[in-house]
Protein backbone atom coordinates (compact mmCIF):
# COMPACT_ATOMS: atom_id res chain seq x y z
CA UNK A 1 0.00 0.00 0.00
CA UNK A 2 1.34 3.42 -0.92
CA UNK A 3 0.95 6.52 1.22
CA UNK A 4 -1.38 7.96 -1.41
CA UNK A 5 -3.86 5.18 -0.67
CA UNK A 6 -4.34 6.07 2.97
CA UNK A 7 -7.64 7.24 4.43
CA UNK A 8 -8.08 10.66 6.02
CA UNK A 9 -10.51 11.88 8.70
CA UNK A 10 -11.53 15.33 9.90
CA UNK A 11 -12.64 15.16 13.54
CA UNK A 12 -14.94 18.06 14.42
CA UNK A 13 -17.28 18.95 17.24
CA UNK A 14 -18.71 22.47 16.97
CA UNK A 15 -16.04 24.46 15.13
CA UNK A 16 -17.72 27.21 13.04
CA UNK A 17 -15.42 26.74 10.02
CA UNK A 18 -15.27 22.94 10.06
CA UNK A 19 -17.20 22.51 6.80
CA UNK A 20 -14.93 24.79 4.79
CA UNK A 21 -11.78 23.34 6.38
CA UNK A 22 -13.01 19.84 5.51
CA UNK A 23 -13.34 20.92 1.88
CA UNK A 24 -9.87 22.46 1.97
CA UNK A 25 -8.36 19.30 3.45
CA UNK A 26 -10.00 17.17 0.75
CA UNK A 27 -8.63 19.38 -2.00
CA UNK A 28 -5.07 19.53 -0.65
CA UNK A 29 -4.76 15.84 0.22
CA UNK A 30 -6.29 14.91 -3.13
CA UNK A 31 -8.54 12.20 -1.69
CA UNK A 32 -11.94 11.90 0.00
CA UNK A 33 -11.75 12.90 3.67
CA UNK A 34 -14.14 11.17 6.03
CA UNK A 35 -15.84 13.18 8.77
CA UNK A 36 -16.74 12.46 12.39
CA UNK A 37 -18.73 15.28 13.94
CA UNK A 38 -20.36 16.14 17.26
CA UNK A 39 -19.24 13.15 19.35
CA UNK A 40 -19.05 14.08 23.02
CA UNK A 41 -15.97 12.87 24.86
CA UNK A 42 -12.61 13.25 23.17
CA UNK A 43 -11.39 9.73 23.91
CA UNK A 44 -14.60 8.21 22.52
CA UNK A 45 -14.36 10.40 19.41
CA UNK A 46 -10.80 9.33 18.67
CA UNK A 47 -11.70 5.67 19.11
CA UNK A 48 -14.62 6.05 16.72
CA UNK A 49 -12.26 7.49 14.10
CA UNK A 50 -10.52 4.12 14.07
CA UNK A 51 -13.79 2.48 13.07
CA UNK A 52 -14.38 4.89 10.17
CA UNK A 53 -11.25 4.04 8.22
CA UNK A 54 -10.28 1.12 6.03
CA UNK A 55 -6.50 1.58 6.22
CA UNK A 56 -4.23 0.82 9.19
CA UNK A 57 -2.52 4.21 8.92
CA UNK A 58 -4.54 7.34 8.20
CA UNK A 59 -4.34 11.13 8.27
CA UNK A 60 -6.24 12.78 11.13
CA UNK A 61 -7.02 16.49 11.39
CA UNK A 62 -8.92 18.53 13.94
CA UNK A 63 -12.01 20.45 12.87
CA UNK A 64 -10.17 23.77 13.15
CA UNK A 65 -7.04 22.78 11.22
CA UNK A 66 -6.35 24.74 8.02
CA UNK A 67 -3.91 22.70 5.98
CA UNK A 68 -1.21 24.52 4.02
CA UNK A 69 -2.10 24.42 0.34
CA UNK A 70 1.48 23.39 -0.51
CA UNK A 71 1.42 20.29 1.72
CA UNK A 72 2.23 17.23 -0.40
CA UNK A 73 0.71 14.00 0.85
CA UNK A 74 2.49 12.05 -1.90
CA UNK A 75 5.89 12.70 -0.28
CA UNK A 76 4.86 11.47 3.17
CA UNK A 77 6.62 8.35 4.40
CA UNK A 78 4.52 5.69 6.19
CA UNK A 79 5.02 5.23 9.92
CA UNK A 80 7.90 2.95 10.78
CA UNK A 81 7.43 -0.14 12.91
CA UNK A 82 6.96 0.82 16.55
CA UNK A 83 5.71 4.33 15.73
CA UNK A 84 2.02 4.94 16.42
CA UNK A 85 1.73 8.64 15.66
CA UNK A 86 3.43 11.38 13.65
CA UNK A 87 2.52 15.00 14.31
CA UNK A 88 3.26 17.87 11.93
CA UNK A 89 3.60 21.34 13.40
CA UNK A 90 0.90 24.00 13.14
CA UNK A 91 1.12 27.77 13.38
CA UNK A 92 -0.72 29.34 16.30
CA UNK A 93 -2.60 32.47 15.13
CA UNK A 94 -2.73 34.30 18.47
CA UNK A 95 0.75 33.96 19.93
CA UNK A 96 3.19 33.01 17.17
CA UNK A 97 4.04 29.57 18.54
CA UNK A 98 4.78 26.79 16.04
CA UNK A 99 4.64 23.28 17.47
CA UNK A 100 2.53 20.14 17.47
CA UNK A 101 -0.55 21.72 19.06
CA UNK A 102 -3.44 21.33 16.60
CA UNK A 103 -1.20 19.89 13.89
CA UNK A 104 -1.92 17.29 11.23
CA UNK A 105 -1.43 13.68 12.31
CA UNK A 106 -0.63 10.34 10.73
CA UNK A 107 -1.85 7.64 13.10
CA UNK A 108 -2.37 3.90 13.40
CA UNK A 109 -5.89 2.55 13.71
CA UNK A 110 -4.78 -0.27 16.04
CA UNK A 111 -3.05 2.23 18.34
CA UNK A 112 -6.28 4.21 18.76
CA UNK A 113 -8.11 1.03 19.68
CA UNK A 114 -5.49 0.36 22.39
CA UNK A 115 -5.11 3.88 23.83
CA UNK A 116 -4.85 4.39 27.58
CA UNK A 117 -6.26 7.01 29.92
CA UNK A 118 -3.98 10.07 29.70
CA UNK A 119 -5.81 13.42 29.79
CA UNK A 120 -3.88 14.42 26.67
CA UNK A 121 -5.61 11.57 24.89
CA UNK A 122 -3.11 10.78 22.14
CA UNK A 123 -0.23 10.75 24.64
CA UNK A 124 -1.58 7.41 25.87
CA UNK A 125 -1.12 5.57 22.57
CA UNK A 126 1.12 2.50 22.65
CA UNK A 127 4.32 2.91 20.68
CA UNK A 128 6.39 5.99 19.87
CA UNK A 129 5.34 9.45 18.73
CA UNK A 130 7.29 11.31 16.05
CA UNK A 131 7.23 15.11 15.98
CA UNK A 132 7.87 16.36 12.46
CA UNK A 133 9.64 19.72 12.06
CA UNK A 134 7.59 20.56 8.97
CA UNK A 135 4.71 22.98 9.44
CA UNK A 136 1.59 21.60 7.77
CA UNK A 137 -0.86 24.45 8.38
CA UNK A 138 -2.55 26.71 10.91
CA UNK A 139 -4.66 25.69 13.89
CA UNK A 140 -7.53 28.15 13.53
CA UNK A 141 -9.08 27.62 16.95
CA UNK A 142 -9.77 31.35 17.40
CA UNK A 143 -13.14 31.33 15.63
CA UNK A 144 -15.20 32.63 18.57
CA UNK A 145 -14.60 33.91 22.10
CA UNK A 146 -15.41 30.48 23.55
CA UNK A 147 -13.24 28.49 21.14
CA UNK A 148 -10.24 30.77 21.74
CA UNK A 149 -10.75 30.60 25.52
CA UNK A 150 -11.13 26.81 25.42
CA UNK A 151 -7.88 26.37 23.49
CA UNK A 152 -5.89 28.44 25.96
CA UNK A 153 -7.59 26.83 28.95
CA UNK A 154 -7.00 23.21 27.90
CA UNK A 155 -3.46 23.63 26.64
CA UNK A 156 -2.14 25.61 29.60
CA UNK A 157 -3.88 23.38 32.13
CA UNK A 158 -2.12 20.36 30.61
CA UNK A 159 1.22 22.15 30.29
CA UNK A 160 1.05 23.28 33.91
CA UNK A 161 0.18 19.81 35.16
CA UNK A 162 3.13 18.33 33.27
CA UNK A 163 3.54 17.35 29.63
CA UNK A 164 2.64 13.74 28.91
CA UNK A 165 5.03 13.75 25.93
CA UNK A 166 8.17 14.27 28.04
CA UNK A 167 8.53 18.00 27.34
CA UNK A 168 11.00 19.76 29.64
CA UNK A 169 9.68 22.13 32.29
CA UNK A 170 11.52 24.99 30.60
CA UNK A 171 9.87 24.33 27.24
CA UNK A 172 6.45 24.01 28.87
CA UNK A 173 6.95 27.33 30.66
CA UNK A 174 7.97 29.07 27.43
CA UNK A 175 4.73 27.94 25.83
CA UNK A 176 2.67 28.94 28.85
CA UNK A 177 4.26 32.39 28.76
CA UNK A 178 3.39 32.75 25.08
CA UNK A 179 -0.21 31.62 25.57
CA UNK A 180 -0.82 33.99 28.49
CA UNK A 181 0.59 36.86 26.41
CA UNK A 182 -1.51 36.09 23.29
CA UNK A 183 -2.14 39.37 21.49
CA UNK A 184 -2.46 38.68 17.74
CA UNK A 185 -5.41 37.74 15.57
CA UNK A 186 -9.09 37.29 16.37
CA UNK A 187 -10.08 36.71 20.00
CA UNK A 188 -6.46 36.69 21.19
CA UNK A 189 -7.51 38.24 24.51
CA UNK A 190 -9.90 35.34 25.11
CA UNK A 191 -7.09 32.84 24.48
CA UNK A 192 -4.89 34.68 26.99
CA UNK A 193 -7.67 34.73 29.59
CA UNK A 194 -8.31 31.04 28.96
CA UNK A 195 -4.62 30.31 29.44
CA UNK A 196 -4.62 32.02 32.83
CA UNK A 197 -7.84 30.27 33.82
CA UNK A 198 -6.28 26.95 32.78
CA UNK A 199 -3.28 27.57 35.02
CA UNK A 200 -5.58 28.25 37.96
CA UNK A 201 -7.57 25.11 37.19
CA UNK A 202 -4.41 22.98 37.05
CA UNK A 203 -3.35 24.33 40.43
CA UNK A 204 -6.73 23.51 41.95
CA UNK A 205 -7.52 20.21 40.21
CA UNK A 206 -4.25 18.85 38.83
CA UNK A 207 -4.14 16.05 41.41
CA UNK A 208 -7.79 15.09 40.97
CA UNK A 209 -7.92 12.87 37.84
CA UNK A 210 -11.72 12.76 37.69
CA UNK A 211 -12.06 16.52 37.87
CA UNK A 212 -9.16 17.11 35.46
CA UNK A 213 -10.87 14.87 32.91
CA UNK A 214 -13.32 17.75 32.36
CA UNK A 215 -10.77 19.07 29.87
CA UNK A 216 -12.00 16.40 27.46
CA UNK A 217 -15.71 17.20 27.86
CA UNK A 218 -16.87 20.03 25.54
CA UNK A 219 -20.12 20.49 27.46
CA UNK A 220 -18.24 20.91 30.75
CA UNK A 221 -15.92 23.46 29.15
CA UNK A 222 -18.87 25.41 27.74
CA UNK A 223 -20.56 25.50 31.15
CA UNK A 224 -17.37 26.67 32.84
CA UNK A 225 -16.91 29.47 30.31
CA UNK A 226 -20.53 30.55 30.67
CA UNK A 227 -20.29 30.59 34.47
CA UNK A 228 -17.12 32.68 34.36
CA UNK A 229 -18.07 35.13 31.63
CA UNK A 230 -21.81 34.88 30.98
CA UNK A 231 -23.92 33.23 28.30
CA UNK A 232 -23.52 36.19 25.94
CA UNK A 233 -19.76 35.71 25.89
CA UNK A 234 -20.13 32.24 24.39
CA UNK A 235 -21.11 33.65 21.00
CA UNK A 236 -19.47 37.05 21.33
Amino acid sequence: MTITGLDAVLLSYDEPQADSLHTRLTQVLGRPVKRLHGVRGMRRAYRLCAELVDTEQFFLADGDFAIDETFSASTVEPLAEGVSLRVWQAENPVNGLVYGYGGLKLIRRTALREMGQAVDVLASLPGRTEFCRQTAGVTQFNQSPFHAWKAGFRECAMLARGSEYGMTDASAQQRIDAWTASDSGAFAAHAAIGARDGLAFAKAAGRDPERFEGLNDPAWLMRRFAVLYGEQAVTG
